[in-house]
Order: structure tokens, then sequence, then C-alpha cells
């Protein structure tokens, strides 16, 4: 399963800073001036996992792989995108492409970054975005509603639909709300809410990016990001672009080190990572044997055929069964056929909906 994070924000917050970090590359160039990423970079991140680790060492697997993530660096906004200023149009365009909205915002003061609007204010930096994300949906729905609300007056089932969804969306949006707080009233509904692709409706994760010094705890200006946060319903993490960078360069017990020097006990990576699974509401089961320990990562209230399709589709269309064990009793009991003789080993049919944690084995046609 894809799962593609856009990291947005206006130009010097530490977008591609951060980005360079998370995915351990310097193909975006970091630099103190606006666009200096013209085109969006795209990285794949391994999903840290202590579980993986503990599966390989019982079932003595050769090899480890992790889930993957991506992330995405988008050129920093400026007002007016939503009228084409700046990279304006392209910005847009690429944040539709992604799954949800990691929203970088400056909470450090620095004399020698310079500041688009020449103040430290993230709360101001994020309605800038914002705005300009409601009014690019706002243009896009004044056109496209009045035309279903049309073919739904002459009997067009789908039109009515979508005249009901789209025009809640564009009532909030009117109101200076966010598409996403709409709630389609049912499965067609949802559906074409999705296909709509509209900017507002993507969950957004805050970060914010803080001096090195209060990346433990945060500080006055991380502590408003998070009050917007809660406000709205949205995640909010705490990350020191500056520490990751240097995180980068050390091998995994130096990392560790220093780590605990600072008073953090995870990455940044991991805090990001665990607060995207939050959001999209995604879950991992894994995949255990001699050769490899794989870790695959599925919706919240995904089935087991599907869970099966993310290894090969013909494993879903073929599906029989899935042997499924808990990771808490796969760990504590030793592994596969000691769960099987403690009759920990469960054989779960189309309708058993996936934990997570859950070690699978599927049988199929």
């Amino acid at each position: 399963m894809g799962f593609k994070c856009g990291i947005v924000g206006l130009p010097n917050v530490g977008k591609s800073t951060l980005f360079n970090a998370l995915t351990e590359t310097q193909t975006a160039q970091a630099a103190n001036y606006p666009f200096c990423t013209i085109e969006p970079n795209v990285g794949q991140v391994a999903v840290p996992d202590k579980r993986l680790d503990d599966l390989a060492r019982i079932a003595g697997s050769q090899k480890i792989i992790p889930t993957q993530l991506a992330f995405v660096d988008i050129a920093g906004l400026v007002r007016g995108a939503s009228k084409g200023e700046g990279l304006g149009n392209q910005f847009l365009g690429n944040i539709r492409e992604v799954d949800a909205i990691v929203h970088v915002l400056r909470c450090f003061e620095n004399d020698d970054i310079q500041h688009v609007d020449n103040k430290v204010d993230p709360i101001s930096d994020a309605d800038t975005v914002e705005t300009e994300l409601m009014l690019s949906d706002l243009e896009s729905l004044e056109k496209r509603v009045p035309a279903f609300q049309k073919k739904a007056a002459q009997g067009d089932k789908e039109a009515k639909a979508a005249a009901s969804v789209l025009g809640q969306a564009l009532d909030l949006l009117r109101e200076g709300k966010p598409a996403r707080l709409t709630q389609p009233k049912d499965l067609d509904e949802e559906r074409i809410f999705k296909q709509a692709q509209l900017l507002t409706s993507k969950p957004v994760l805050y970060v914010c990016n803080v001096e090195e010094e209060a990346a433990a705890d945060g500080n006055a200006f991380s502590a408003r990001v998070f009050e917007k946060a809660k406000a709205e319903g949205a995640n909010a993490v705490i990350v020191s672009a500056a520490i990751e960078s240097e995180l980068v360069s050390m091998d995994e017990a130096g990392r560790m080190e220093f780590l605990e020097e600072l008073g953090l006990h995870e990455t940044g990576l991991a805090r990001v990572i665990r607060s995207g699974y939050d959001l999209l509401h995604l879950i991992t089961f894994f995949t255990v044997g001699p050769k490899e320990a794989r870790a695959w990562t599925v919706h919240q209230g995904a089935s087991a055929p599907e869970a099966a399709g993310e290894i090969h589709s013909d494993f879903q269309k073929g599906f029989i069964r899935a042997e499924t064990i808990a990771f808490d009793d796969y760990v504590t009991i030793g592994g596969e056929s000691k769960c099987r003789e403690a009759g920990k080993l469960r054989a779960e049919g189309k309708a058993y909906i996936v934990q997570d944690g859950d070690v699978m084995h599927f049988l199929h046609s």
C-alpha cells in the first residue's frame, strides 16, 4: 500500500532540511531562499518497527524487510498561490497527489534565516497555507456544484449525491472551514467526496520545527500549534530539523547516545511516522519465515483477503483462509510451531478484520 505524505509550508521553514534528514538523502537542495525546491522530491523511507527485529530473531529470518513510507518535498507556497502566484499552480497540483499533508511550521528564532514575512508566527503561517488551499477548493466547487445541482433536478441519482456532499463542502469553505469537516452520509457520498480530490479534505499533521534546545519539550511557538491542532482534531509533533540532520551521519549506537543526551527517546522520523499512521488510520501486519520477516501496511478495518491482496492480487482473488497469530503470542510463546501447539494459531476466513501486529500466512487457490 502506498502511503505518500506531502511536506508543505512557507519558504524557509525547514521543509527541505527535514526531508533530507527523514530520507537520509541530500536530493533536495536546502538553501536559504524561496523556491529552492522546484520539482517535488520523493523519498522512500523504511518505517522503523522493533517488532520486526523480534519476529526475525525468533524465526531465524535471513532478511528483514520493513514497510515503506513516501515523503514528497513540495515547493514553498506564498500568498496568492491559488491565483497562480509564485509556483502556486504547481504547488497545488502536487498536493492533490498525496494522501496526507505534513505541514512544517517554523517555531524557532534565527536572524540568519530569512522569513518570507519577516516575523516568526507559526499560526499565521499555517493560516496562510490553509487559506490558499481553501480558496483553490472554493473556486473549484463554485463551478462544479451548480452543474451537479442542475443534473440532480433532472433526476440523475449520481449528480444528486454529488450535489449533496460537495454542496456541504462548499458551505464549509464559504464559512472559512476546511472541506475535511464534511460528513458524507453513505458510501456513495464518501466515494464521490474522495474522488473530488479537494485539497482541504486531506488530513493534516503539523510538524513544529524547533531549535535544538526545545526538541524534547517544545517552546512557546509549538505550544500554540498544539492548541490549534487540538481545536481542529489534527495531529502535531515536535521535530528539530537541525538535530535530524546531525543524526543522518551517525550509526545506530551513536544516534541513541546523542538522543539520550538531548532527553529524546526516538528520532523525529519515528514521531512523524507514528503520527502519520494515526492520521491515516493505518496498521501493520507481518509475514514471517526463515527467508524473511516482512511488514505490510493496510487501513484499519481491512479484511483478511484485502491484506492478502497487499502481497499479491492473486492471493486476494483465490483467498481460502489466513493462518493468524497475534504478535504478543508469537513472541511470548516462541514462534509459529509452538503457537500452533498451544492453540494460538487461528484459521480466519474472509470476514476476519486484520488487527495491528497480526502475523499472517495466507492459503489461496
